[in-house]
């Protein structure tokens, strides 16, 4: 029984740590709304040729694929507003979330990234 009790307690604890670690996310109609009635940080995670193709105004260029992607994030961007990240599905700006989340950012990763906020506005 005893065992039992240890065993739930420390699946208890993993769960809620696993839970701290995942990325929130939120919708494109969700970051439109978003846009006109704030000044958010918003960051497009994606390649210059991808930008070249279109991007979201207001929108902050650090490229996923650069080597010091996080060093360059943490001295553009304030730890003390949420960050929304966007690549052109939601994979990049997913992974970038997670490393900017490591270093105490509150971040958002925009689902569906640039494709699906083409396809709505």
């Amino acid at each position: 029984m005893k065992k039992y009790v240890f065993f739930l307690f420390v699946s208890f604890l993993l769960s809620n740590c696993n839970a701290q670690d995942e990325v929130k996310n939120i919708s494109t109609v969700e970051l439109k709304k978003l846009l006109t009635k704030e000044n958010i940080q918003l960051v497009d995670v994606r390649t210059q040729e991808e930008i070249n193709q279109g991007s979201i105004q207001s929108a902050i260029f650090i490229n996923f694929f650069d080597e010091q992607f996080v060093e360059k994030a943490v001295k553009k961007l304030d730890k003390n507003k949420a960050v929304y990240l966007y690549c052109r599905s939601g994979g990049r700006s997913s992974k970038a979330s997670k490393l900017l989340k490591e270093k105490g950012f509150d971040v958002y990763n925009v689902l569906g990234g640039y494709m699906q906020w083409k396809k709505e506005n």
